[in-house]
């Protein structure tokens, strides 16, 4: 693990004050079980030989609203009260928790606004609109649309919807690693692309319950580092500048009870180009037909790349999004094939 165990980290972090338990997981399960989309375990055999491995690849890009993001924003809604949700909510985010959060909302008939990057792509922000949301517009960071988002929540009585560092959050989307461990028990090796961070949180604190002997490695880009950085300096910090092509993997700071779950939690967060990020779309399309966004790409890019070590392994990549901006199609299928050793 990156620092300590599971055992000596609990208590420690952020929100309600522990590392998310696996009852409170099986517990979301339940809740949002018939909501969202139990989604598909797939084997790549071209990753698979380039890597000597046997590589699965866990398709949240095929989920609700095209993001492993329903997950979290089903589950928070659901344990709002009555009154609460008369209030109707708002959240901020690049994208995908956006269009998450107006899906959840949009189930239960709930006033929903989101605030949303001036730089967000087309395909999420006409999707949250599409879903019911009223969309706002604020700056380009993380930071400039949380406190957009805290105004308009001041000022219209609404209840905020955190995109990633709440343990209703967390619960949920370690969801996803609850289905793995059911459908293929014998994983050894997660990898999770973190953005915030709630997706590893979740799903670090699932597997590592259900089976410890298992690594579970987060995934970042190398413009955009900031779980490597907090894990780093020993805690969170705000990185002054932000450069990837993967939108939802672009924060400007990890949250304080996700980065307490990565210290506990991860065996390593490894760094991706984005140049590796677009021939691991590629890949996808090509090879498995699956659209996935660049962010949801981070994974499969840390195969390609050659980020971890593999011979032997049992390798599960979650592709975690697949709102891809169709804009980027033709610079990713423009993308140079021959230098991904899967695309032969």
């Amino acid at each position: 693990m990156v620092a300590g165990s599971a055992e000596a980290e609990a208590g420690r972090g952020s929100g309600d004050g522990h590392l998310v338990s696996l009852a409170e997981i099986e517990a979301a399960a339940g809740r949002i079980g018939g909501v969202v989309v139990r989604t598909p375990l797939i084997p790549d055999p071209d990753l698979s030989d380039a890597t000597d491995a046997e590589v699965r690849l866990k398709c949240e890009s095929l989920q609700k609203a095209g993001a492993f993001k329903a997950r979290g924003a089903c589950n928070f809604l659901a344990r709002l009260t009555p009154e609460e949700l008369d209030r109707g909510v708002i959240t901020y985010s690049s994208g995908n928790h956006a269009q998450a959060v107006a899906f959840a909302a949009g189930l239960r008939g709930v006033r929903v606004v989101v605030v949303m990057p001036t730089t967000a792509p087309k395909v999420k922000s006409d999707g949250a609109r599409r879903l019911g949301a009223r969309v706002e517009f604020a700056g380009t960071t993380s930071e400039h649309r949380r406190v957009r988002a805290e105004e308009i929540a001041a000022e219209e009585g609404l209840v905020m919807v955190p995109p990633f560092d709440h343990p209703w959050i967390i619960a949920g989307a370690g969801t996803v690693a609850l289905e793995l461990h059911r459908d293929w028990p014998a994983v050894d090796t997660l990898l999770v692309p973190i953005g915030g961070g709630g997706q590893m949180a979740g799903c670090a604190a699932a597997l590592r319950r259900l089976n410890p002997g298992a690594s579970v490695i987060g995934v970042e880009p190398v413009g955009a580092p900031t779980m490597r950085r907090a894990l780093d300096a020993g805690g969170p910090l705000t990185l002054s500048h932000i450069d990837t092509i993967a939108d939802g993997l672009a924060p400007t700071r990890a949250g304080d009870l996700t980065h307490a779950h990565a210290a506990a939690l991860l065996d390593d967060v490894v760094l991706v180009e984005d140049e590796e990020i677009r021939r691991a779309a590629l890949h996808l399309i090509m090879r498995r037909k699956l659209v996935a966004e660049y962010s949801g790409a981070a994974t499969v890019a840390a195969l390609l790349g050659g980020r971890i070590a593999t011979a032997g392994r049992r390798i599960c990549a979650i592709v975690s999004g697949g709102n891809l901006d169709t804009s980027l199609l033709g610079e990713i299928l423009g993308t140079d094939a021959a230098a991904s050793p899967a695309a032969h």
